[in-house]
């Protein structure tokens, strides 16, 4: 992964706090250093005119590197309480201390400096132009010396928590079991190592056939709406990367090209970049190099799913239309399924189970003759005990499978005509005892066939169709999902509009 690096900033001046009493001592050191230079650093000065403004001073101010500080001020040890509150309360071991008294016979040289971590002792009548400008450069040099060290420090304690942060962000994703999870899991932890609060995850889909032009799909999303975040110049700056295959900053956002072996590359957008430090830019590398390997493993899983729901899908399409009804129906009692798991708040995971092994719920019926299965009238009653044994059937068409969508689509097949009152078939099971799916996909079934026209009816109004569902409701559907079923029986009837007959 390639960064595009931002302009080295102008450094700013060597600050300097002057605390003196005399005003005079003030003008004339400003006057003395006012040329002064130090790796093209010019200086800009602070002022204190007593022991405890000085500490008022230091207190508020961080980046101090170098303090001229008089030793007698309001009290003959003014300085010395200064220099001694600097380094023991405030704890403050960096700034440079420089001492200066007019009157040395009542501070040892030798004691202040070895107890104070004073830098340099000076007498105000020696501090001529040329000892002030040494002085001055011996101070300062020493304070960027300990700030490299101290930096240095930092950068590796940075270096050896983000490391411990990259693992364990990881070690999370890692658990991740489908693309959605995954994603927003990447998408939590790259915010957490990089602490931003706007980002976002999307993957090339590929050119559409209608535009042209390449689209993107959303994977994840923290901080803005998905419309507000896509902008028009957001969306250049993709096909940018996109393009040359590498990722680039480009004013405050930083957009990551990550390819994989699949195929599918991914984009990491990260808003609110000013720039990513050389330490960020590492741990982002190691981080993704790791994820790469994951991902590819997701989307081999989800490939894998995805193929497996589709041949689910064919197969209940054959089955529908052998038995003359619309294709559609099957994707309409997926649909039904996931808006009524999802309304019910079963998990994500369980609902995707669900949505793709209801299409199965009538496989037992591949082995119905078409003498019963495609009877306009009236079923008699030996023609009516062929028919109940498709549910049977079709859990021995499934019934094995350790793949947890075959292993549903199994229990639904045999369940999905057992009613709740228990005068259902083939096992005559009732209430909690019929697996939570069949009880779904059973409200979802009859919604369905009252919806739409079948060999033996004419299509209901909805109207009909609901009053007649909360009728049977506790004798034959489960009440709950009836209920949840009339609750939403707005996005019940889009579904419908979507896959008409």
């Amino acid at each position: 992964m390639s960064f595009l690096s931002s302009a080295t900033p102008k450094l700013a001046p060597w600050r300097i706090l002057l605390v003196d009493d005399e005003p005079d001592i003030h003008d004339i050191t400003k006057l003395t250093l006012s040329r002064f230079r130090l790796e093209g650093r010019g200086l800009t000065f602070l002022h204190a005119y007593s022991g405890a403004e000085a500490k008022e001073v230091l207190a508020k101010e961080k980046d101090i590197a170098l303090v001229f500080l008089d030793v007698v001020m309001e009290k003959e040890d003014s300085g010395l309480e200064v220099a001694r509150w600097m380094r023991e309360d405030l704890d403050n071991q960096f700034t440079r201390i420089v001492l200066r008294t007019g009157q040395p016979g009542q501070a040892p040289e030798e004691r202040v400096i070895v107890n104070y971590d004073i830098n340099d002792y000076k007498e105000k009548t020696e501090l001529d132009r040329t000892k002030l400008f040494t002085t001055t450069f011996a101070a300062l040099r020493a304070y960027r010396d300990i700030m490299k060290v101290e930096e240095a420090r930092q950068q590796q304690l940075h270096y050896r928590e983000g490391l411990e942060r990259v693992i364990a962000a990881s070690a999370h994703i890692f658990q991740a079991r489908n693309l959605k999870d995954f994603a927003n899991g990447l998408l939590q932890q790259v915010v957490a190592l990089l602490r931003l609060e706007q980002s976002m995850l999307v993957r090339l889909r590929g050119a559409t056939a209608v535009t042209g032009e390449t689209a993107y799909e959303v994977l994840a999303q923290i901080g803005q709406e998905e419309d507000s975040l896509l902008t028009s110049d957001l969306l250049a700056q993709l096909k940018d990367v996109e393009r040359n295959q590498i990722s680039r900053m480009a004013g405050d956002t930083f957009v990551g090209y990550f390819p994989n072996s699949s195929g599918k590359a991914s984009l990491l957008v990260l808003k609110g970049v000013e720039e990513i430090s050389e330490i960020d830019q590492k741990l982002l590398q190691i981080f993704c190099s790791g994820v790469a390997i994951a991902f590819d493993n997701i989307l081999l899983t989800q490939e894998i799913t995805d193929t497996q729901a589709e041949l689910i899908m064919r197969l209940g399409d054959v089955v529908e239309s052998r038995s003359n009804e619309a294709g559609n129906h099957v994707r309409r009692m997926a649909e039904f399924c996931h808006l009524l798991a999802t309304a019910a708040g079963m998990p994500a995971e369980e609902t995707a189970v669900l949505k793709h092994a209801a299409p199965m719920h009538d496989i037992g019926k591949i082995a119905t003759p078409d003498s019963v299965l495609l009877k306009p009238g009236k079923l008699d009653a030996a023609e009516w005990e062929i028919m109940k044994q498709h549910p049977t059937v079709g859990l021995s068409i499934l019934d094995g499978s350790q793949r947890p969508i075959l292993k549903a689509a199994a229990v639904i097949a045999h369940q999905h005509h057992e009613k709740f009152d228990g005068s259902g078939y083939p096992q005559g099971l009732k209430g909690a005892d019929i697996h939570e799916y069949a009880r779904i996909v059973a409200v979802a079934d009859v919604f369905d066939a009252l919806m739409h026209k079948r060999c033996y009816k004419d299509a209901w109004p909805v109207e009909q169709v609901v009053a007649h569902m909360r009728e049977v409701a506790g004798q034959h559907l489960d009440p709950k999902y009836v209920e949840l079923m009339v609750q939403n029986i707005d996005k019940a009837l889009a579904i419908n509009d979507r896959f008409p007959d």
